[in-house]
């Protein structure tokens, strides 16, 4: 008798190409899809919440959004937030704003907080978030102009506008912390929650 279950299915409810790539190098199957979360009004509407506990909530929403739409599969909700001396930013809209937000961290700390969240049946039944603490360098501004020209508009999809995984691993003096946080999603925890809810092998 040929079995009419068919595997688990996994909707990565994220646009981002660096959570796209973590998935499909860690051998997942999955699929994706645009949540359509609002995330400036959800921003306004838990204003006063800490970055990381914002970054949970985003994942949250997205992965439920989804879920709702489609409740026989398992959903993965991701967000990414960063934090400099207890102030929150946003991601740049364009190159001069990038600019502005790399000088603006240059020789300074910084944190990134990354969360995920695993959403079935219309419900969030799983979330995490983690934190990496980033060391900016005091680079030159001939290197800035350099590392903008060569990495383009492709910063703008991080919130930092850096990409560690290319040229962006110049701009620091040390990282401490999960180095698939910095990227934007905290696999590790992921990972394990997929194989606790049988999505993926054990």
């Amino acid at each position: 008798m040929v079995s009419t279950l068919s595997s688990p299915r996994l909707i990565l409810a994220s646009r981002s190409a660096a959570r796209r790539a973590m998935l499909t190098a860690a051998g997942i199957a999955f699929t994706t899809e645009d949540s359509g979360v609002d995330e400036d009004a959800i921003k306004v509407t838990l204003a006063g919440l800490d970055p990381a506990g914002l970054a949970l909530e985003l994942a949250q929403a997205k992965a439920l959004a989804v879920s709702t739409r489609d409740p026989d599969a398992w959903v993965l909700g991701s967000d990414q937030t960063l934090a400099v001396e207890g102030g929150m930013v946003s991601k740049a809209p364009d190159l001069t704003a990038a600019r502005d937000r790399l000088l603006a961290l240059r020789g300074r700390p910084h944190a990134l907080h990354a969360a995920a969240a695993l959403a079935h049946g219309g419900e969030v039944i799983w979330s995490s978030v983690d934190t990496a603490r980033m060391m900016v360098r005091t680079f030159s501004d001939a290197f800035l102009d350099t590392y903008l020209q060569t990495e383009g508009e492709a910063l703008l999809g991080s919130v930092g506008c850096y990409r560690l995984e290319g040229m962006g691993s110049q701009l620091f003096d040390r990282v401490e912390g999960d180095y698939f946080t910095v990227l934007g999603m905290p696999l590790w925890p992921v990972l394990t929650e997929l194989r606790r809810a049988g999505v993926i092998a054990a």
